[in-house]
């Protein structure tokens, strides 16, 4: 076997094996905002 077909062969096998590896999951943060109160109408002049 040649040095190339063991280089490609190498490669093929370490991209295999990086694609079926299990991915990380991504940890998700929900944070919770304080609530406002909305403005009133209290007139044209208040």
């Amino acid at each position: 076997m040649s040095s190339i077909t063991r280089i490609v062969l190498a490669l093929a096998l370490a991209g295999f094996a990086a694609a079926c590896a299990p991915k990380a999951e991504e940890e998700v943060v929900y944070v919770d905002e304080p609530v406002t109160v909305e403005p009133t109408y209290t007139g044209k002049y208040k």
